[in-house]
């Protein structure tokens, strides 16, 4: 049995693909570097971290985008001998608009080379591309109305105009004129358009109801590809938004892919909220067995449109037990499982010294420029995380090292060696509880004397909770209050529709006096509820 979900934590908006007898699994990354997770599976059961394709400047650069912006559903596909990836650079989030920017790169492997960009264009967010039997290449995209009453976190259904659809090819580019070919059902937020053919019939699939508890895959059909195009006889073919009570939830938004053997699967994102309706996970990528029924129709295996936990897989792979993680940081390239932020010059925030990691200082935690923060995905709602300073000797308050859990600007709590004017080298406490706009710290602790050793620090987090601990020697002991780990969540601070991301623990440093001073971990751990 597959069990869902399959990606884990923050894996949203689920583009698959099959290459021979393996299965490719492309989702958004937003403004973590670098851009696009690819995983791979041979089972559908266990994935793999396979590549992140955008990885250097002329790809991708993200410096200045606000939270939540970056690449927007990605969309991959395999033809012609070579993958194909088109995503969305996403420069605006609040306001009438969006600035969103779309692109196409290849590469003859999963593992690359990829090609530099090429940019089709900038109707909307939520590309893809749709390789056709005869040989043509077809473009779908949103069309984003930024004159209708639609307001950035609070979205209303005008703005989300339609997909349009416009033939492309890689010599001339855009062909002809775009022509909206979906508005949507009656749900409404029409958005990620997916094309799948099948006995004559050009199946679309798109996400609806918002990256809320009201998400949704809608499905319709046409004899031509661009239309007219019929509803499915339920409408939805995948949702939870009218069952507040199942154990997963906010499902949405994914893509169609067939076994050789013809079975036929359909990814989709979905979330599994705490208690309150708050989701540090993020939107995580689930699927779901279907079948084609006598009608012509895709319904999900067994009927309804509630997502399952347990689907039926196509092999006898049994699925991973979590395992705790431990790196030393001995080797020349940062372990797979960490990203930063926004910049595609990671030289000027760490480096792999062969002994440590070296975060050098840079703007403060929140930035949307340059941010020292290296941390992994929050996978499991209960877990801990360590990490060793062994070297940081701050000269000032504006300088800062250590362990954070974060979600955005608004949204994260940081466990700092600073320096205090009365106290020396101390350890303190920096949080942002979801204030939102104004993005106030407060201060849960008062900061304590340490000596200038090495320092471990932790967090556990258990759902809606989370302590830090520290020590120089001896047993482990608390620091601060225990805090609402909740906030850092997708609903967190402003709510539903605000953010839609998720939580990550990391290593940060900041030096807002300019001078870039560095901090050295030797060592960081993950360990999941057990391990």
């Amino acid at each position: 049995m597959i069990r869902n979900p399959i990606l884990p934590g923050f894996n949203p908006d689920p583009s698959i693909c099959r290459a021979g007898d393996e299965y490719f699994i492309a989702t958004s990354t937003f403004e973590w570097y670098p851009g696009v997770q690819i995983h791979r599976s041979k089972d559908l059961v266990n994935w793999d971290l396979a590549c992140r394709p955008l990885n250097r400047a002329s790809q991708l650069d993200m410096r200045g985008n606000p939270d939540s912006c970056g690449i927007w559903a990605p969309c991959l596909s395999f033809a012609d001998g070579r993958f194909w990836l088109v995503y969305t650079d996403v420069k605006r989030l609040d306001g009438n608009f969006k600035d969103a920017h779309n692109y196409i790169v290849t590469a003859p492997s999963i593992e690359g080379p990829w090609s530099d960009p090429i940019y089709v264009n900038s109707h909307g967010f939520d590309p893809s591309l749709f390789h056709d039997d005869d040989g043509r290449k077809w473009f779908l995209v949103l069309q984003w109305n930024h004159i209708s009453n639609s307001i950035g976190g609070h979205p209303r259904h005008p703005a989300f105009d339609g997909i349009l659809l416009q033939e492309w090819s890689e010599t001339d580019g855009l062909i002809g004129q775009p022509k909206k070919i979906f508005s949507g059902s009656a749900h409404g937020l029409t958005e990620g358009p997916h094309l799948h053919k099948r006995g004559g019939w050009y199946y679309l699939t798109v996400a609806e109801g918002g990256t809320g508890y009201g998400h949704a895959v809608t499905m319709a059909r046409s004899r031509s590809i661009d239309g007219p195009y019929e509803l499915h006889p339920q409408t939805h073919l995948i949702t939870a938004k009218d069952t507040p009570d199942w154990p997963l939830q906010r499902a949405g938004h994914g893509q169609i892919v067939e076994t050789p053997d013809g079975e036929v699967y359909h990814t989709h994102l979905c979330s599994r909220p705490l208690p309150g309706r708050f989701s540090p996970l993020g939107r995580e990528t689930g699927i779901q067995k279907c079948e084609w029924r006598e009608d012509g129709w895709l319904y999900l295996e067994g009927g309804g449109t509630l997502p399952k936990v347990q689907v039926p897989g196509i092999g006898a792979a049994i699925p991973r037990a979590p395992q705790r993680i431990e790196r030393t940081f001995k080797d020349a390239s940062l372990p797979e499982e960490f990203q930063w932020l926004r910049t595609p010059h990671p030289e000027r925030l760490f480096t792999l010294t062969g002994s440590a990691l070296r975060l050098t200082g840079r703007e403060s935690v929140g930035s949307w420029f340059e941010q020292a923060l290296v941390a992994r995905r929050q996978e499991h709602l209960t877990y801990r995380a360590e990490t060793t300073l062994t070297a940081f000797d701050p000269e000032t308050y504006q300088q800062a090292a250590g362990l954070a859990t974060y979600y955005n600007r608004h949204k994260f709590h940081f466990f700092a060696v600073s320096r205090n004017d009365r106290l020396g080298r101390c350890l303190t406490l920096l949080s942002c509880p979801g204030d939102w706009p104004d993005g106030k710290l407060s201060f849960p602790a008062e900061p304590i004397a340490i000596s200038d050793e090495p320092i471990d620090l932790a967090v556990e987090v258990n759902g809606a909770h989370q302590q830090f601990f520290w020590r120089q020697s001896g047993d482990w002991q608390p620091f601060g209050p225990e805090l609402d780990a909740s906030v850092i969540s997708d609903e967190g601070g402003r709510g539903e529709h605000g953010s839609f991301t998720g939580a990550f623990t990391g290593m940060l440093a900041f030096d807002i006096t300019g001078q870039g001073k560095t901090a050295d971990f030797s060592r960081f751990s993950y360990a999941p509820e057990g391990t």
